[in-house]
């Protein structure tokens, strides 16, 4: 397919990624659809007049060559939505951007894509915990931090990022021939090296407040979870969290005090079932049920307790025999009151010898030895 048909269809006025999909469905490849008559063209959903009339005085072909010339002097990948190269989570949302432009290496599709959003004037504390949490990550291999570039929170995931050595990509609100905050310009030639620049708008394109929101979906769209760190009440950053919840990712939030306003919008997250707590990587692994690898500890065995209780003893036991049991099997098999087993439980879980899952199903993390 020629680059030429997906730009231009990003340049006609009306046109957007629910009309795009009517005329995928409608056609057999782009091409045709700037081959049809303006009656053709009107008996596809979503085409009106207007566009119609556009795509016969082909006033966007000038637009669109000197967008295929940026592209082609800057080596900017332009990944169509059926690109093998465009992120397949984002993929999955009914208003994913048709056309991405994107600058960097290969990682947009890691296993694991991390979000990390929040407000612009971040304190020490917000600071200090992306920068734990970060580092918390380091470790886990294939992982991918996403944010906006801007002030604050975003800068402070993309430094952590590099510096720890995990690919970070930033998604812009204007094309690739600029950067904002012009600040950021030195940070963002950084990322190219382990990461990259991502937007949907062609260049020439101005960092409008309009283009936030649309790429704050972006942000959301192409994670696996959102996490907000720090956020006022109003921003961006819950903007992105309730964008992430409409297309059922998962959000995080770290909460904060109860005096301060730069809390008010992760602890309004927490408070209306939002964003899942956490307070470090390993909340973060338990809720999203991943592995997160720990330095020192390659053959994960943990010391059996001084305190271990022959009950605490016999269920950790038979947790790690099974693998992995559920709660209605382990009443089966111990004949235990309910209460009693979920003391137990509690109790081998503070001492991170088991971990629990969704569905009330409960593993063992590591073997005892003597």
């Amino acid at each position: 397919m020629k680059l030429i048909y997906p730009i231009a269809l990003t340049k006609i006025k009306g046109i957007g990624p629910r009309t795009v999909r009517n005329i995928m469905d409608h056609c057999d490849n782009l091409a045709d659809f700037f081959s049809y008559s303006k009656k053709e063209l009107m008996q596809i959903p979503g085409v009106k007049a207007s566009i119609a009339d556009a795509v016969h005085n082909k006033t966007y072909l000038s637009a669109c060559e000197k967008e295929l010339a940026f592209i082609d002097k800057h080596q900017i990948k332009a990944l169509w939505i059926e690109d093998k190269e465009y992120p397949d989570r984002l993929k999955q949302c009914d208003d994913a951007p048709l056309m991405l432009y994107y600058k960097g290496n290969d990682v947009l599709n890691a296993t694991k894509v991390i979000s990390i959003v929040g407000t612009r004037n971040a304190t020490h504390y917000g600071q200090k915990i992306c920068e734990d949490l970060i580092r918390d990550l380091n470790e886990d291999r294939d992982t991918l931090i996403v944010s906006g570039l801007a002030y604050g929170i975003d800068a402070v995931a993309h430094r952590n990022a590099l510096k720890n050595n995990i690919p970070t990509v930033a998604v812009l609100a204007h094309g690739l021939d600029r950067i904002y905050p012009a600040s950021h310009r030195e940070l963002a030639s950084k990322m190219l090296e382990n990461g990259g620049l991502l937007t949907e708008f062609t260049s020439e394109t101005i960092p409008e407040r309009v283009n936030f929101p649309m790429r704050n979906r972006i942000i959301a769209g192409m994670a696996d979870v959102t996490i907000v760190v720090e956020a006022a009440i109003k921003g961006g950053a819950l903007i992105t969290a309730e964008i992430a919840n409409s297309y059922n990712r998962d959000v995080c939030a770290f909460p904060g005090s109860i005096y301060e306003k730069s809390s008010e919008g992760t602890n309004y997250l927490i408070k209306t079932n939002r964003a899942h707590m956490i307070r470090h990587a390993e909340d973060l692994a338990y809720v999203m049920n991943w592995e997160i690898s720990k330095k020192n500890d390659v053959n994960q065995q943990l010391a059996l307790p001084l305190s271990l209780t022959k009950d605490q003893e016999s269920l950790f036991n038979l947790i790690h025999q099974n693998g992995q049991l559920e709660l209605d099997q382990m009443i089966k098999l111990l004949n235990w009151p309910q209460s009693k087993l979920a003391l137990v439980l509690l109790e081998l879980e503070m001492q991170s010898l088991i971990r629990s899952l969704p569905g009330k199903v409960y593993k063992s993390e590591g073997s005892l030895q003597w």
